[in-house]
């Protein structure tokens, strides 16, 4: 569980810096999906499926990511889908909330606002979602590795990350300016 926290905050805070990259948020929507997924298996704590599916996931859309520069519209469409309802199921464990149907309910939500952001602000919302994206895994790390940081305290990291990630790319540190794809 240790290496698995260390991992999470390291592809976290990559995906904070280098988001705006689509291997890079690739890996850490497969990471995310892959904690998410962990939820719903009892006992995968305990067994070497813990580190494997999400580290798996995030290295086959990485490579996904790499290898399909054709489709590339696609992809991040689907990307931004699969970020979007990610990030709400993340947010709803986060606060420990199992609502049951309704979480896969606002989860589709989550994926059709992801997607339909996505495509019509495509930079700007693969910035975010890469944010968001990358602030979960960080603070999903640091619970597993600081059990301290809960409820309040997680919420507030996380939206400190992402607001950092979000004014990283948007070239507000260092006069940087915006990164492109």
């Amino acid at each position: 569980m240790f290496a698995l926290s260390i991992i999470l905050i390291v592809v976290g805070l990559i995906v904070l810096a280098f988001g705006n990259r689509l291997t890079f948020f690739g890996a850490g929507v497969g990471a995310l999906l892959g904690i998410v997924i962990l939820r719903y298996f009892p006992g995968a704590q305990d067994s070497w499926l813990w580190l494997i599916i999400p580290v798996g996931l995030a290295i086959l859309f990485a490579v996904g990511a790499g290898l399909a520069k054709g489709l590339i519209k696609l992809i991040t469409l689907a990307f931004g889908a699969l970020a979007g309802g990610m990030i709400v199921l993340s947010v709803m464990d986060l606060f420990g909330l199992d609502l049951g149907l309704i979480n896969w309910i606002l989860a589709l939500v989550g994926a059709v606002i992801g997607a339909g952001l996505l495509s019509r602000f495509e930079e700007w919302t693969v910035i975010v979602l890469a944010s968001i994206v990358g602030a979960l895994l960080t603070v999903r790390g640091l619970q597993m590795l600081v059990p301290f940081v809960q409820d309040f305290m997680a919420t507030l990291i996380g939206l400190v990350l992402a607001g950092g990630g979000i004014a990283y790319h948007a070239g507000l540190f260092g006069g940087k300016k915006s990164a492109k794809k």
